[in-house]
């Protein structure tokens, strides 16, 4: 069984939200969920307050445990317990303040994007006409979170953002949740050359299970698989991973999409309502790679064993 590695999950950003819906990764036996605790929308308060209500959840959750090391997560995978660890998606909940990237590590964020979908003082986002790129307060941020073991995350920055944190980081760069736009044109998708770039920081493209980023709202193993063939054969296995970017308060979050359009423009209604990718489809990946003939290592290697060696090369070593 491998161990299944999630990038990217979201439940409703409240502190009132029941993490026992991440219950619904059980048939994983194991392994490790990186959960949203914020995007643009929140300021700093509000994503310290997810975190006190999630950390406490989890730690009172049986099945589950904080992720405060990559140890942490091989120990609850041979134990067939998941994983927690925490990921911002944009750099507001920052309050403008370097020194809050290692605050935010210390409460168990391990990841995190600059901007999202729009400029803000770290770069621009992936649906900005004029895309100008990392800002000198963003390249600053970029070095911070090299010195202190946050992962530097491209998903829902634009292109040339990406591509200036692929050349300013000196550890690896990911995309937590972005699908190849060679595969399905969405603004959303990364390019061969932000690919490429990433690859080249011995970073990994996290392919997602979000309907609209896949193709026409297609969230199956069958349209994941595409673009995952696709990120391999462009830069190879190392640097292809997964993420569901499952949104448990999926309800809730359609209706958001339409009361904001500032943030979130006509290519995520395009096609109707957004479909996601259950977790209990999510954790069949492996079994569904084996059915299209890819090796034991290969499979190993994406749905978990990639990210887990960017946790390793990023995340403090006095914290293993």
């Amino acid at each position: 069984m491998s161990l299944v590695w999630d990038q990217h999950s979201c439940v409703a950003l409240s502190v009132d939200a029941d993490l026992g819906e991440l219950s619904r990764y059980e048939d994983a036996h194991g392994g490790f969920i990186s959960l949203n605790v914020g995007y643009s929308l929140h300021t700093h308060e509000d994503s310290v307050k997810l975190l006190a209500s999630f950390r406490s959840q989890v730690e009172s959750m049986a099945g589950f445990t904080l992720a405060r090391s990559v140890g942490d997560i091989v120990s609850a995978a041979s134990a067939g317990q998941l994983a927690i660890a925490f990921d911002l998606e944009d750099s507001r909940p920052l309050a403008d303040d370097l020194d809050n990237v290692r605050r935010f590590v210390d409460l168990g964020v391990r990841t995190l994007g600059p901007s999202y979908n729009h400029q803000n003082r770290a770069g621009c986002g992936c649906l900005d006409a004029d895309d100008t790129g990392l800002t000198l307060w963003g390249r600053d941020l970029v070095r911070e979170m090299n010195a202190a073991g946050m992962v530097p995350d491209g998903s829902h920055c634009s292109a040339r953002t990406g591509l200036d944190m692929c050349a300013v980081s000196v550890k690896p760069m990911i995309y937590s949740h972005s699908c190849m736009r060679a595969v399905w044109e969405h603004p959303r998708n990364i390019t061969d050359d932000q690919a490429r770039a990433c690859a080249d920081t011995g970073g990994v493209v996290g392919i997602t299970g979000v309907g609209i980023f896949l193709g026409p709202n297609t969230p199956t193993l069958t349209a994941m698989t595409r673009h995952l063939e696709y990120i391999v054969e462009l830069v190879g296995i190392e640097h292809a991973g997964v993420s569901s970017d499952y949104s448990f308060d999926y309800v809730d979050f359609r209706e958001e999409i339409a009361r904001t359009p500032e943030v979130f423009d006509e290519s995520y209604t395009r096609w109707g309502a957004i479909e996601w990718m259950s977790p209990e489809t999510f954790v069949t990946l492996a079994s569904h790679l084996a059915g299209e003939g890819w090796s034991p290592s290969d499979i190993e290697a994406v749905v978990g064993g990639n990210f887990r060696r960017v946790a390793a090369e990023s995340w403090n070593a006095n914290e293993e």
